[in-house]
């Protein structure tokens, strides 16, 4: 059977910069950026040239951030995708390789984080499952602190784009996957539950719990079109992408005040009061 021909518009590194700039990306800004890849068209260049883009558009003095999550460093009796028969849960614990910001793969988020996470001069985030990568002059500041009990909260690289007053691109990426409404959930009542990982120490690899907020996107595409119809929002296309841009304070604000009212908090997972 023959390959069906690719579909367009054609894009290019140059076009996705002019059309990054028409949208409203400016020079010098730190963005964090929630990219589809395949929504653009057809890249030449494929992902390398989406971030050479989006370095053109923000320029020598702009930051890049991108999640570069890595969840399958995680609890192995939680997995769903798929699961894994229960006698092979110690042996997972006791040999599954622990973070390392340099070599562990991102997963789960696409090829644009993993092309960021292995760019040259790329930094990224100390969480075994929840790092961000950043390239830029505010990339230290960025991804520096970042507590492994805090995945997205306070002790985050969101709470660092919030107060730097970075903005959200979201380049054909919809609301669910907006990391900074994780950052309101930190600000809300709501149950906490236990996380695990492989992580290094000063005694070397540790399969390491932690208690933390829970964390879950569920709502969040409905508190983004909420948030959306409220807010001043810029929509427009970049190749076939259909794309926002918005500040992160503005979404954590709003997402505070929704989730409030929209969410009940949930009992305890663990069953405590």
């Amino acid at each position: 059977m023959a390959t069906p021909p690719p579909t367009g518009p054609l894009c290019t590194r140059d076009s996705i910069a002019r059309e990054l700039l028409a949208l409203g990306v400016r020079p010098g800004e730190t963005l964090l950026a929630h990219t589809s890849l395949s929504a653009l068209g057809w890249v030449s260049g494929g992902a390398v040239a989406l971030v050479q883009a989006l370095l053109d558009a923000l320029g020598p003095e702009g930051t890049l951030v991108v999640p570069a999550h890595s969840g399958d460093n995680s609890e192995p009796s939680a997995w769903q995708n798929p699961p894994v028969p229960e006698e092979w849960w110690p042996v997972l614990r006791a040999s599954m390789p622990a973070y390392d910001p340099l070599t562990s793969p991102t997963y789960g988020v696409g090829i644009v984080p993993e092309t960021v996470r292995t760019w040259p001069g790329a930094l990224r985030s100390a969480h075994p499952q929840t790092s961000f990568a950043a390239l830029g002059p505010a990339a230290a500041t960025i991804t520096a602190g970042h507590a492994r009990d805090c995945r997205l909260g306070e002790r985050s690289p969101l709470a660092r784009l919030e107060k730097a007053g970075a903005r959200v691109l979201l380049l054909g990426a919809g609301y669910d996957a907006c990391t900074s409404f994780h950052l309101a959930e930190y600000r809300v009542p709501g149950p906490e539950e236990e996380n695990s990982f492989a992580a290094m120490t000063s005694r070397g690899r540790v399969w390491k719990t932690v208690r933390e907020r829970s964390i879950s996107e569920e709502g969040f595409a409905e508190l983004g079109a909420a948030f959306e119809k409220d807010s001043e929002v810029v929509r427009g296309f970049v190749g076939a992408a259909e794309s926002r841009l918005f500040p992160v304070a503005d979404a954590v604000a709003y997402a505070e005040r929704w989730l409030a009212t929209n969410r009940p908090a949930h009992p305890d997972p663990q069953g405590r009061p």
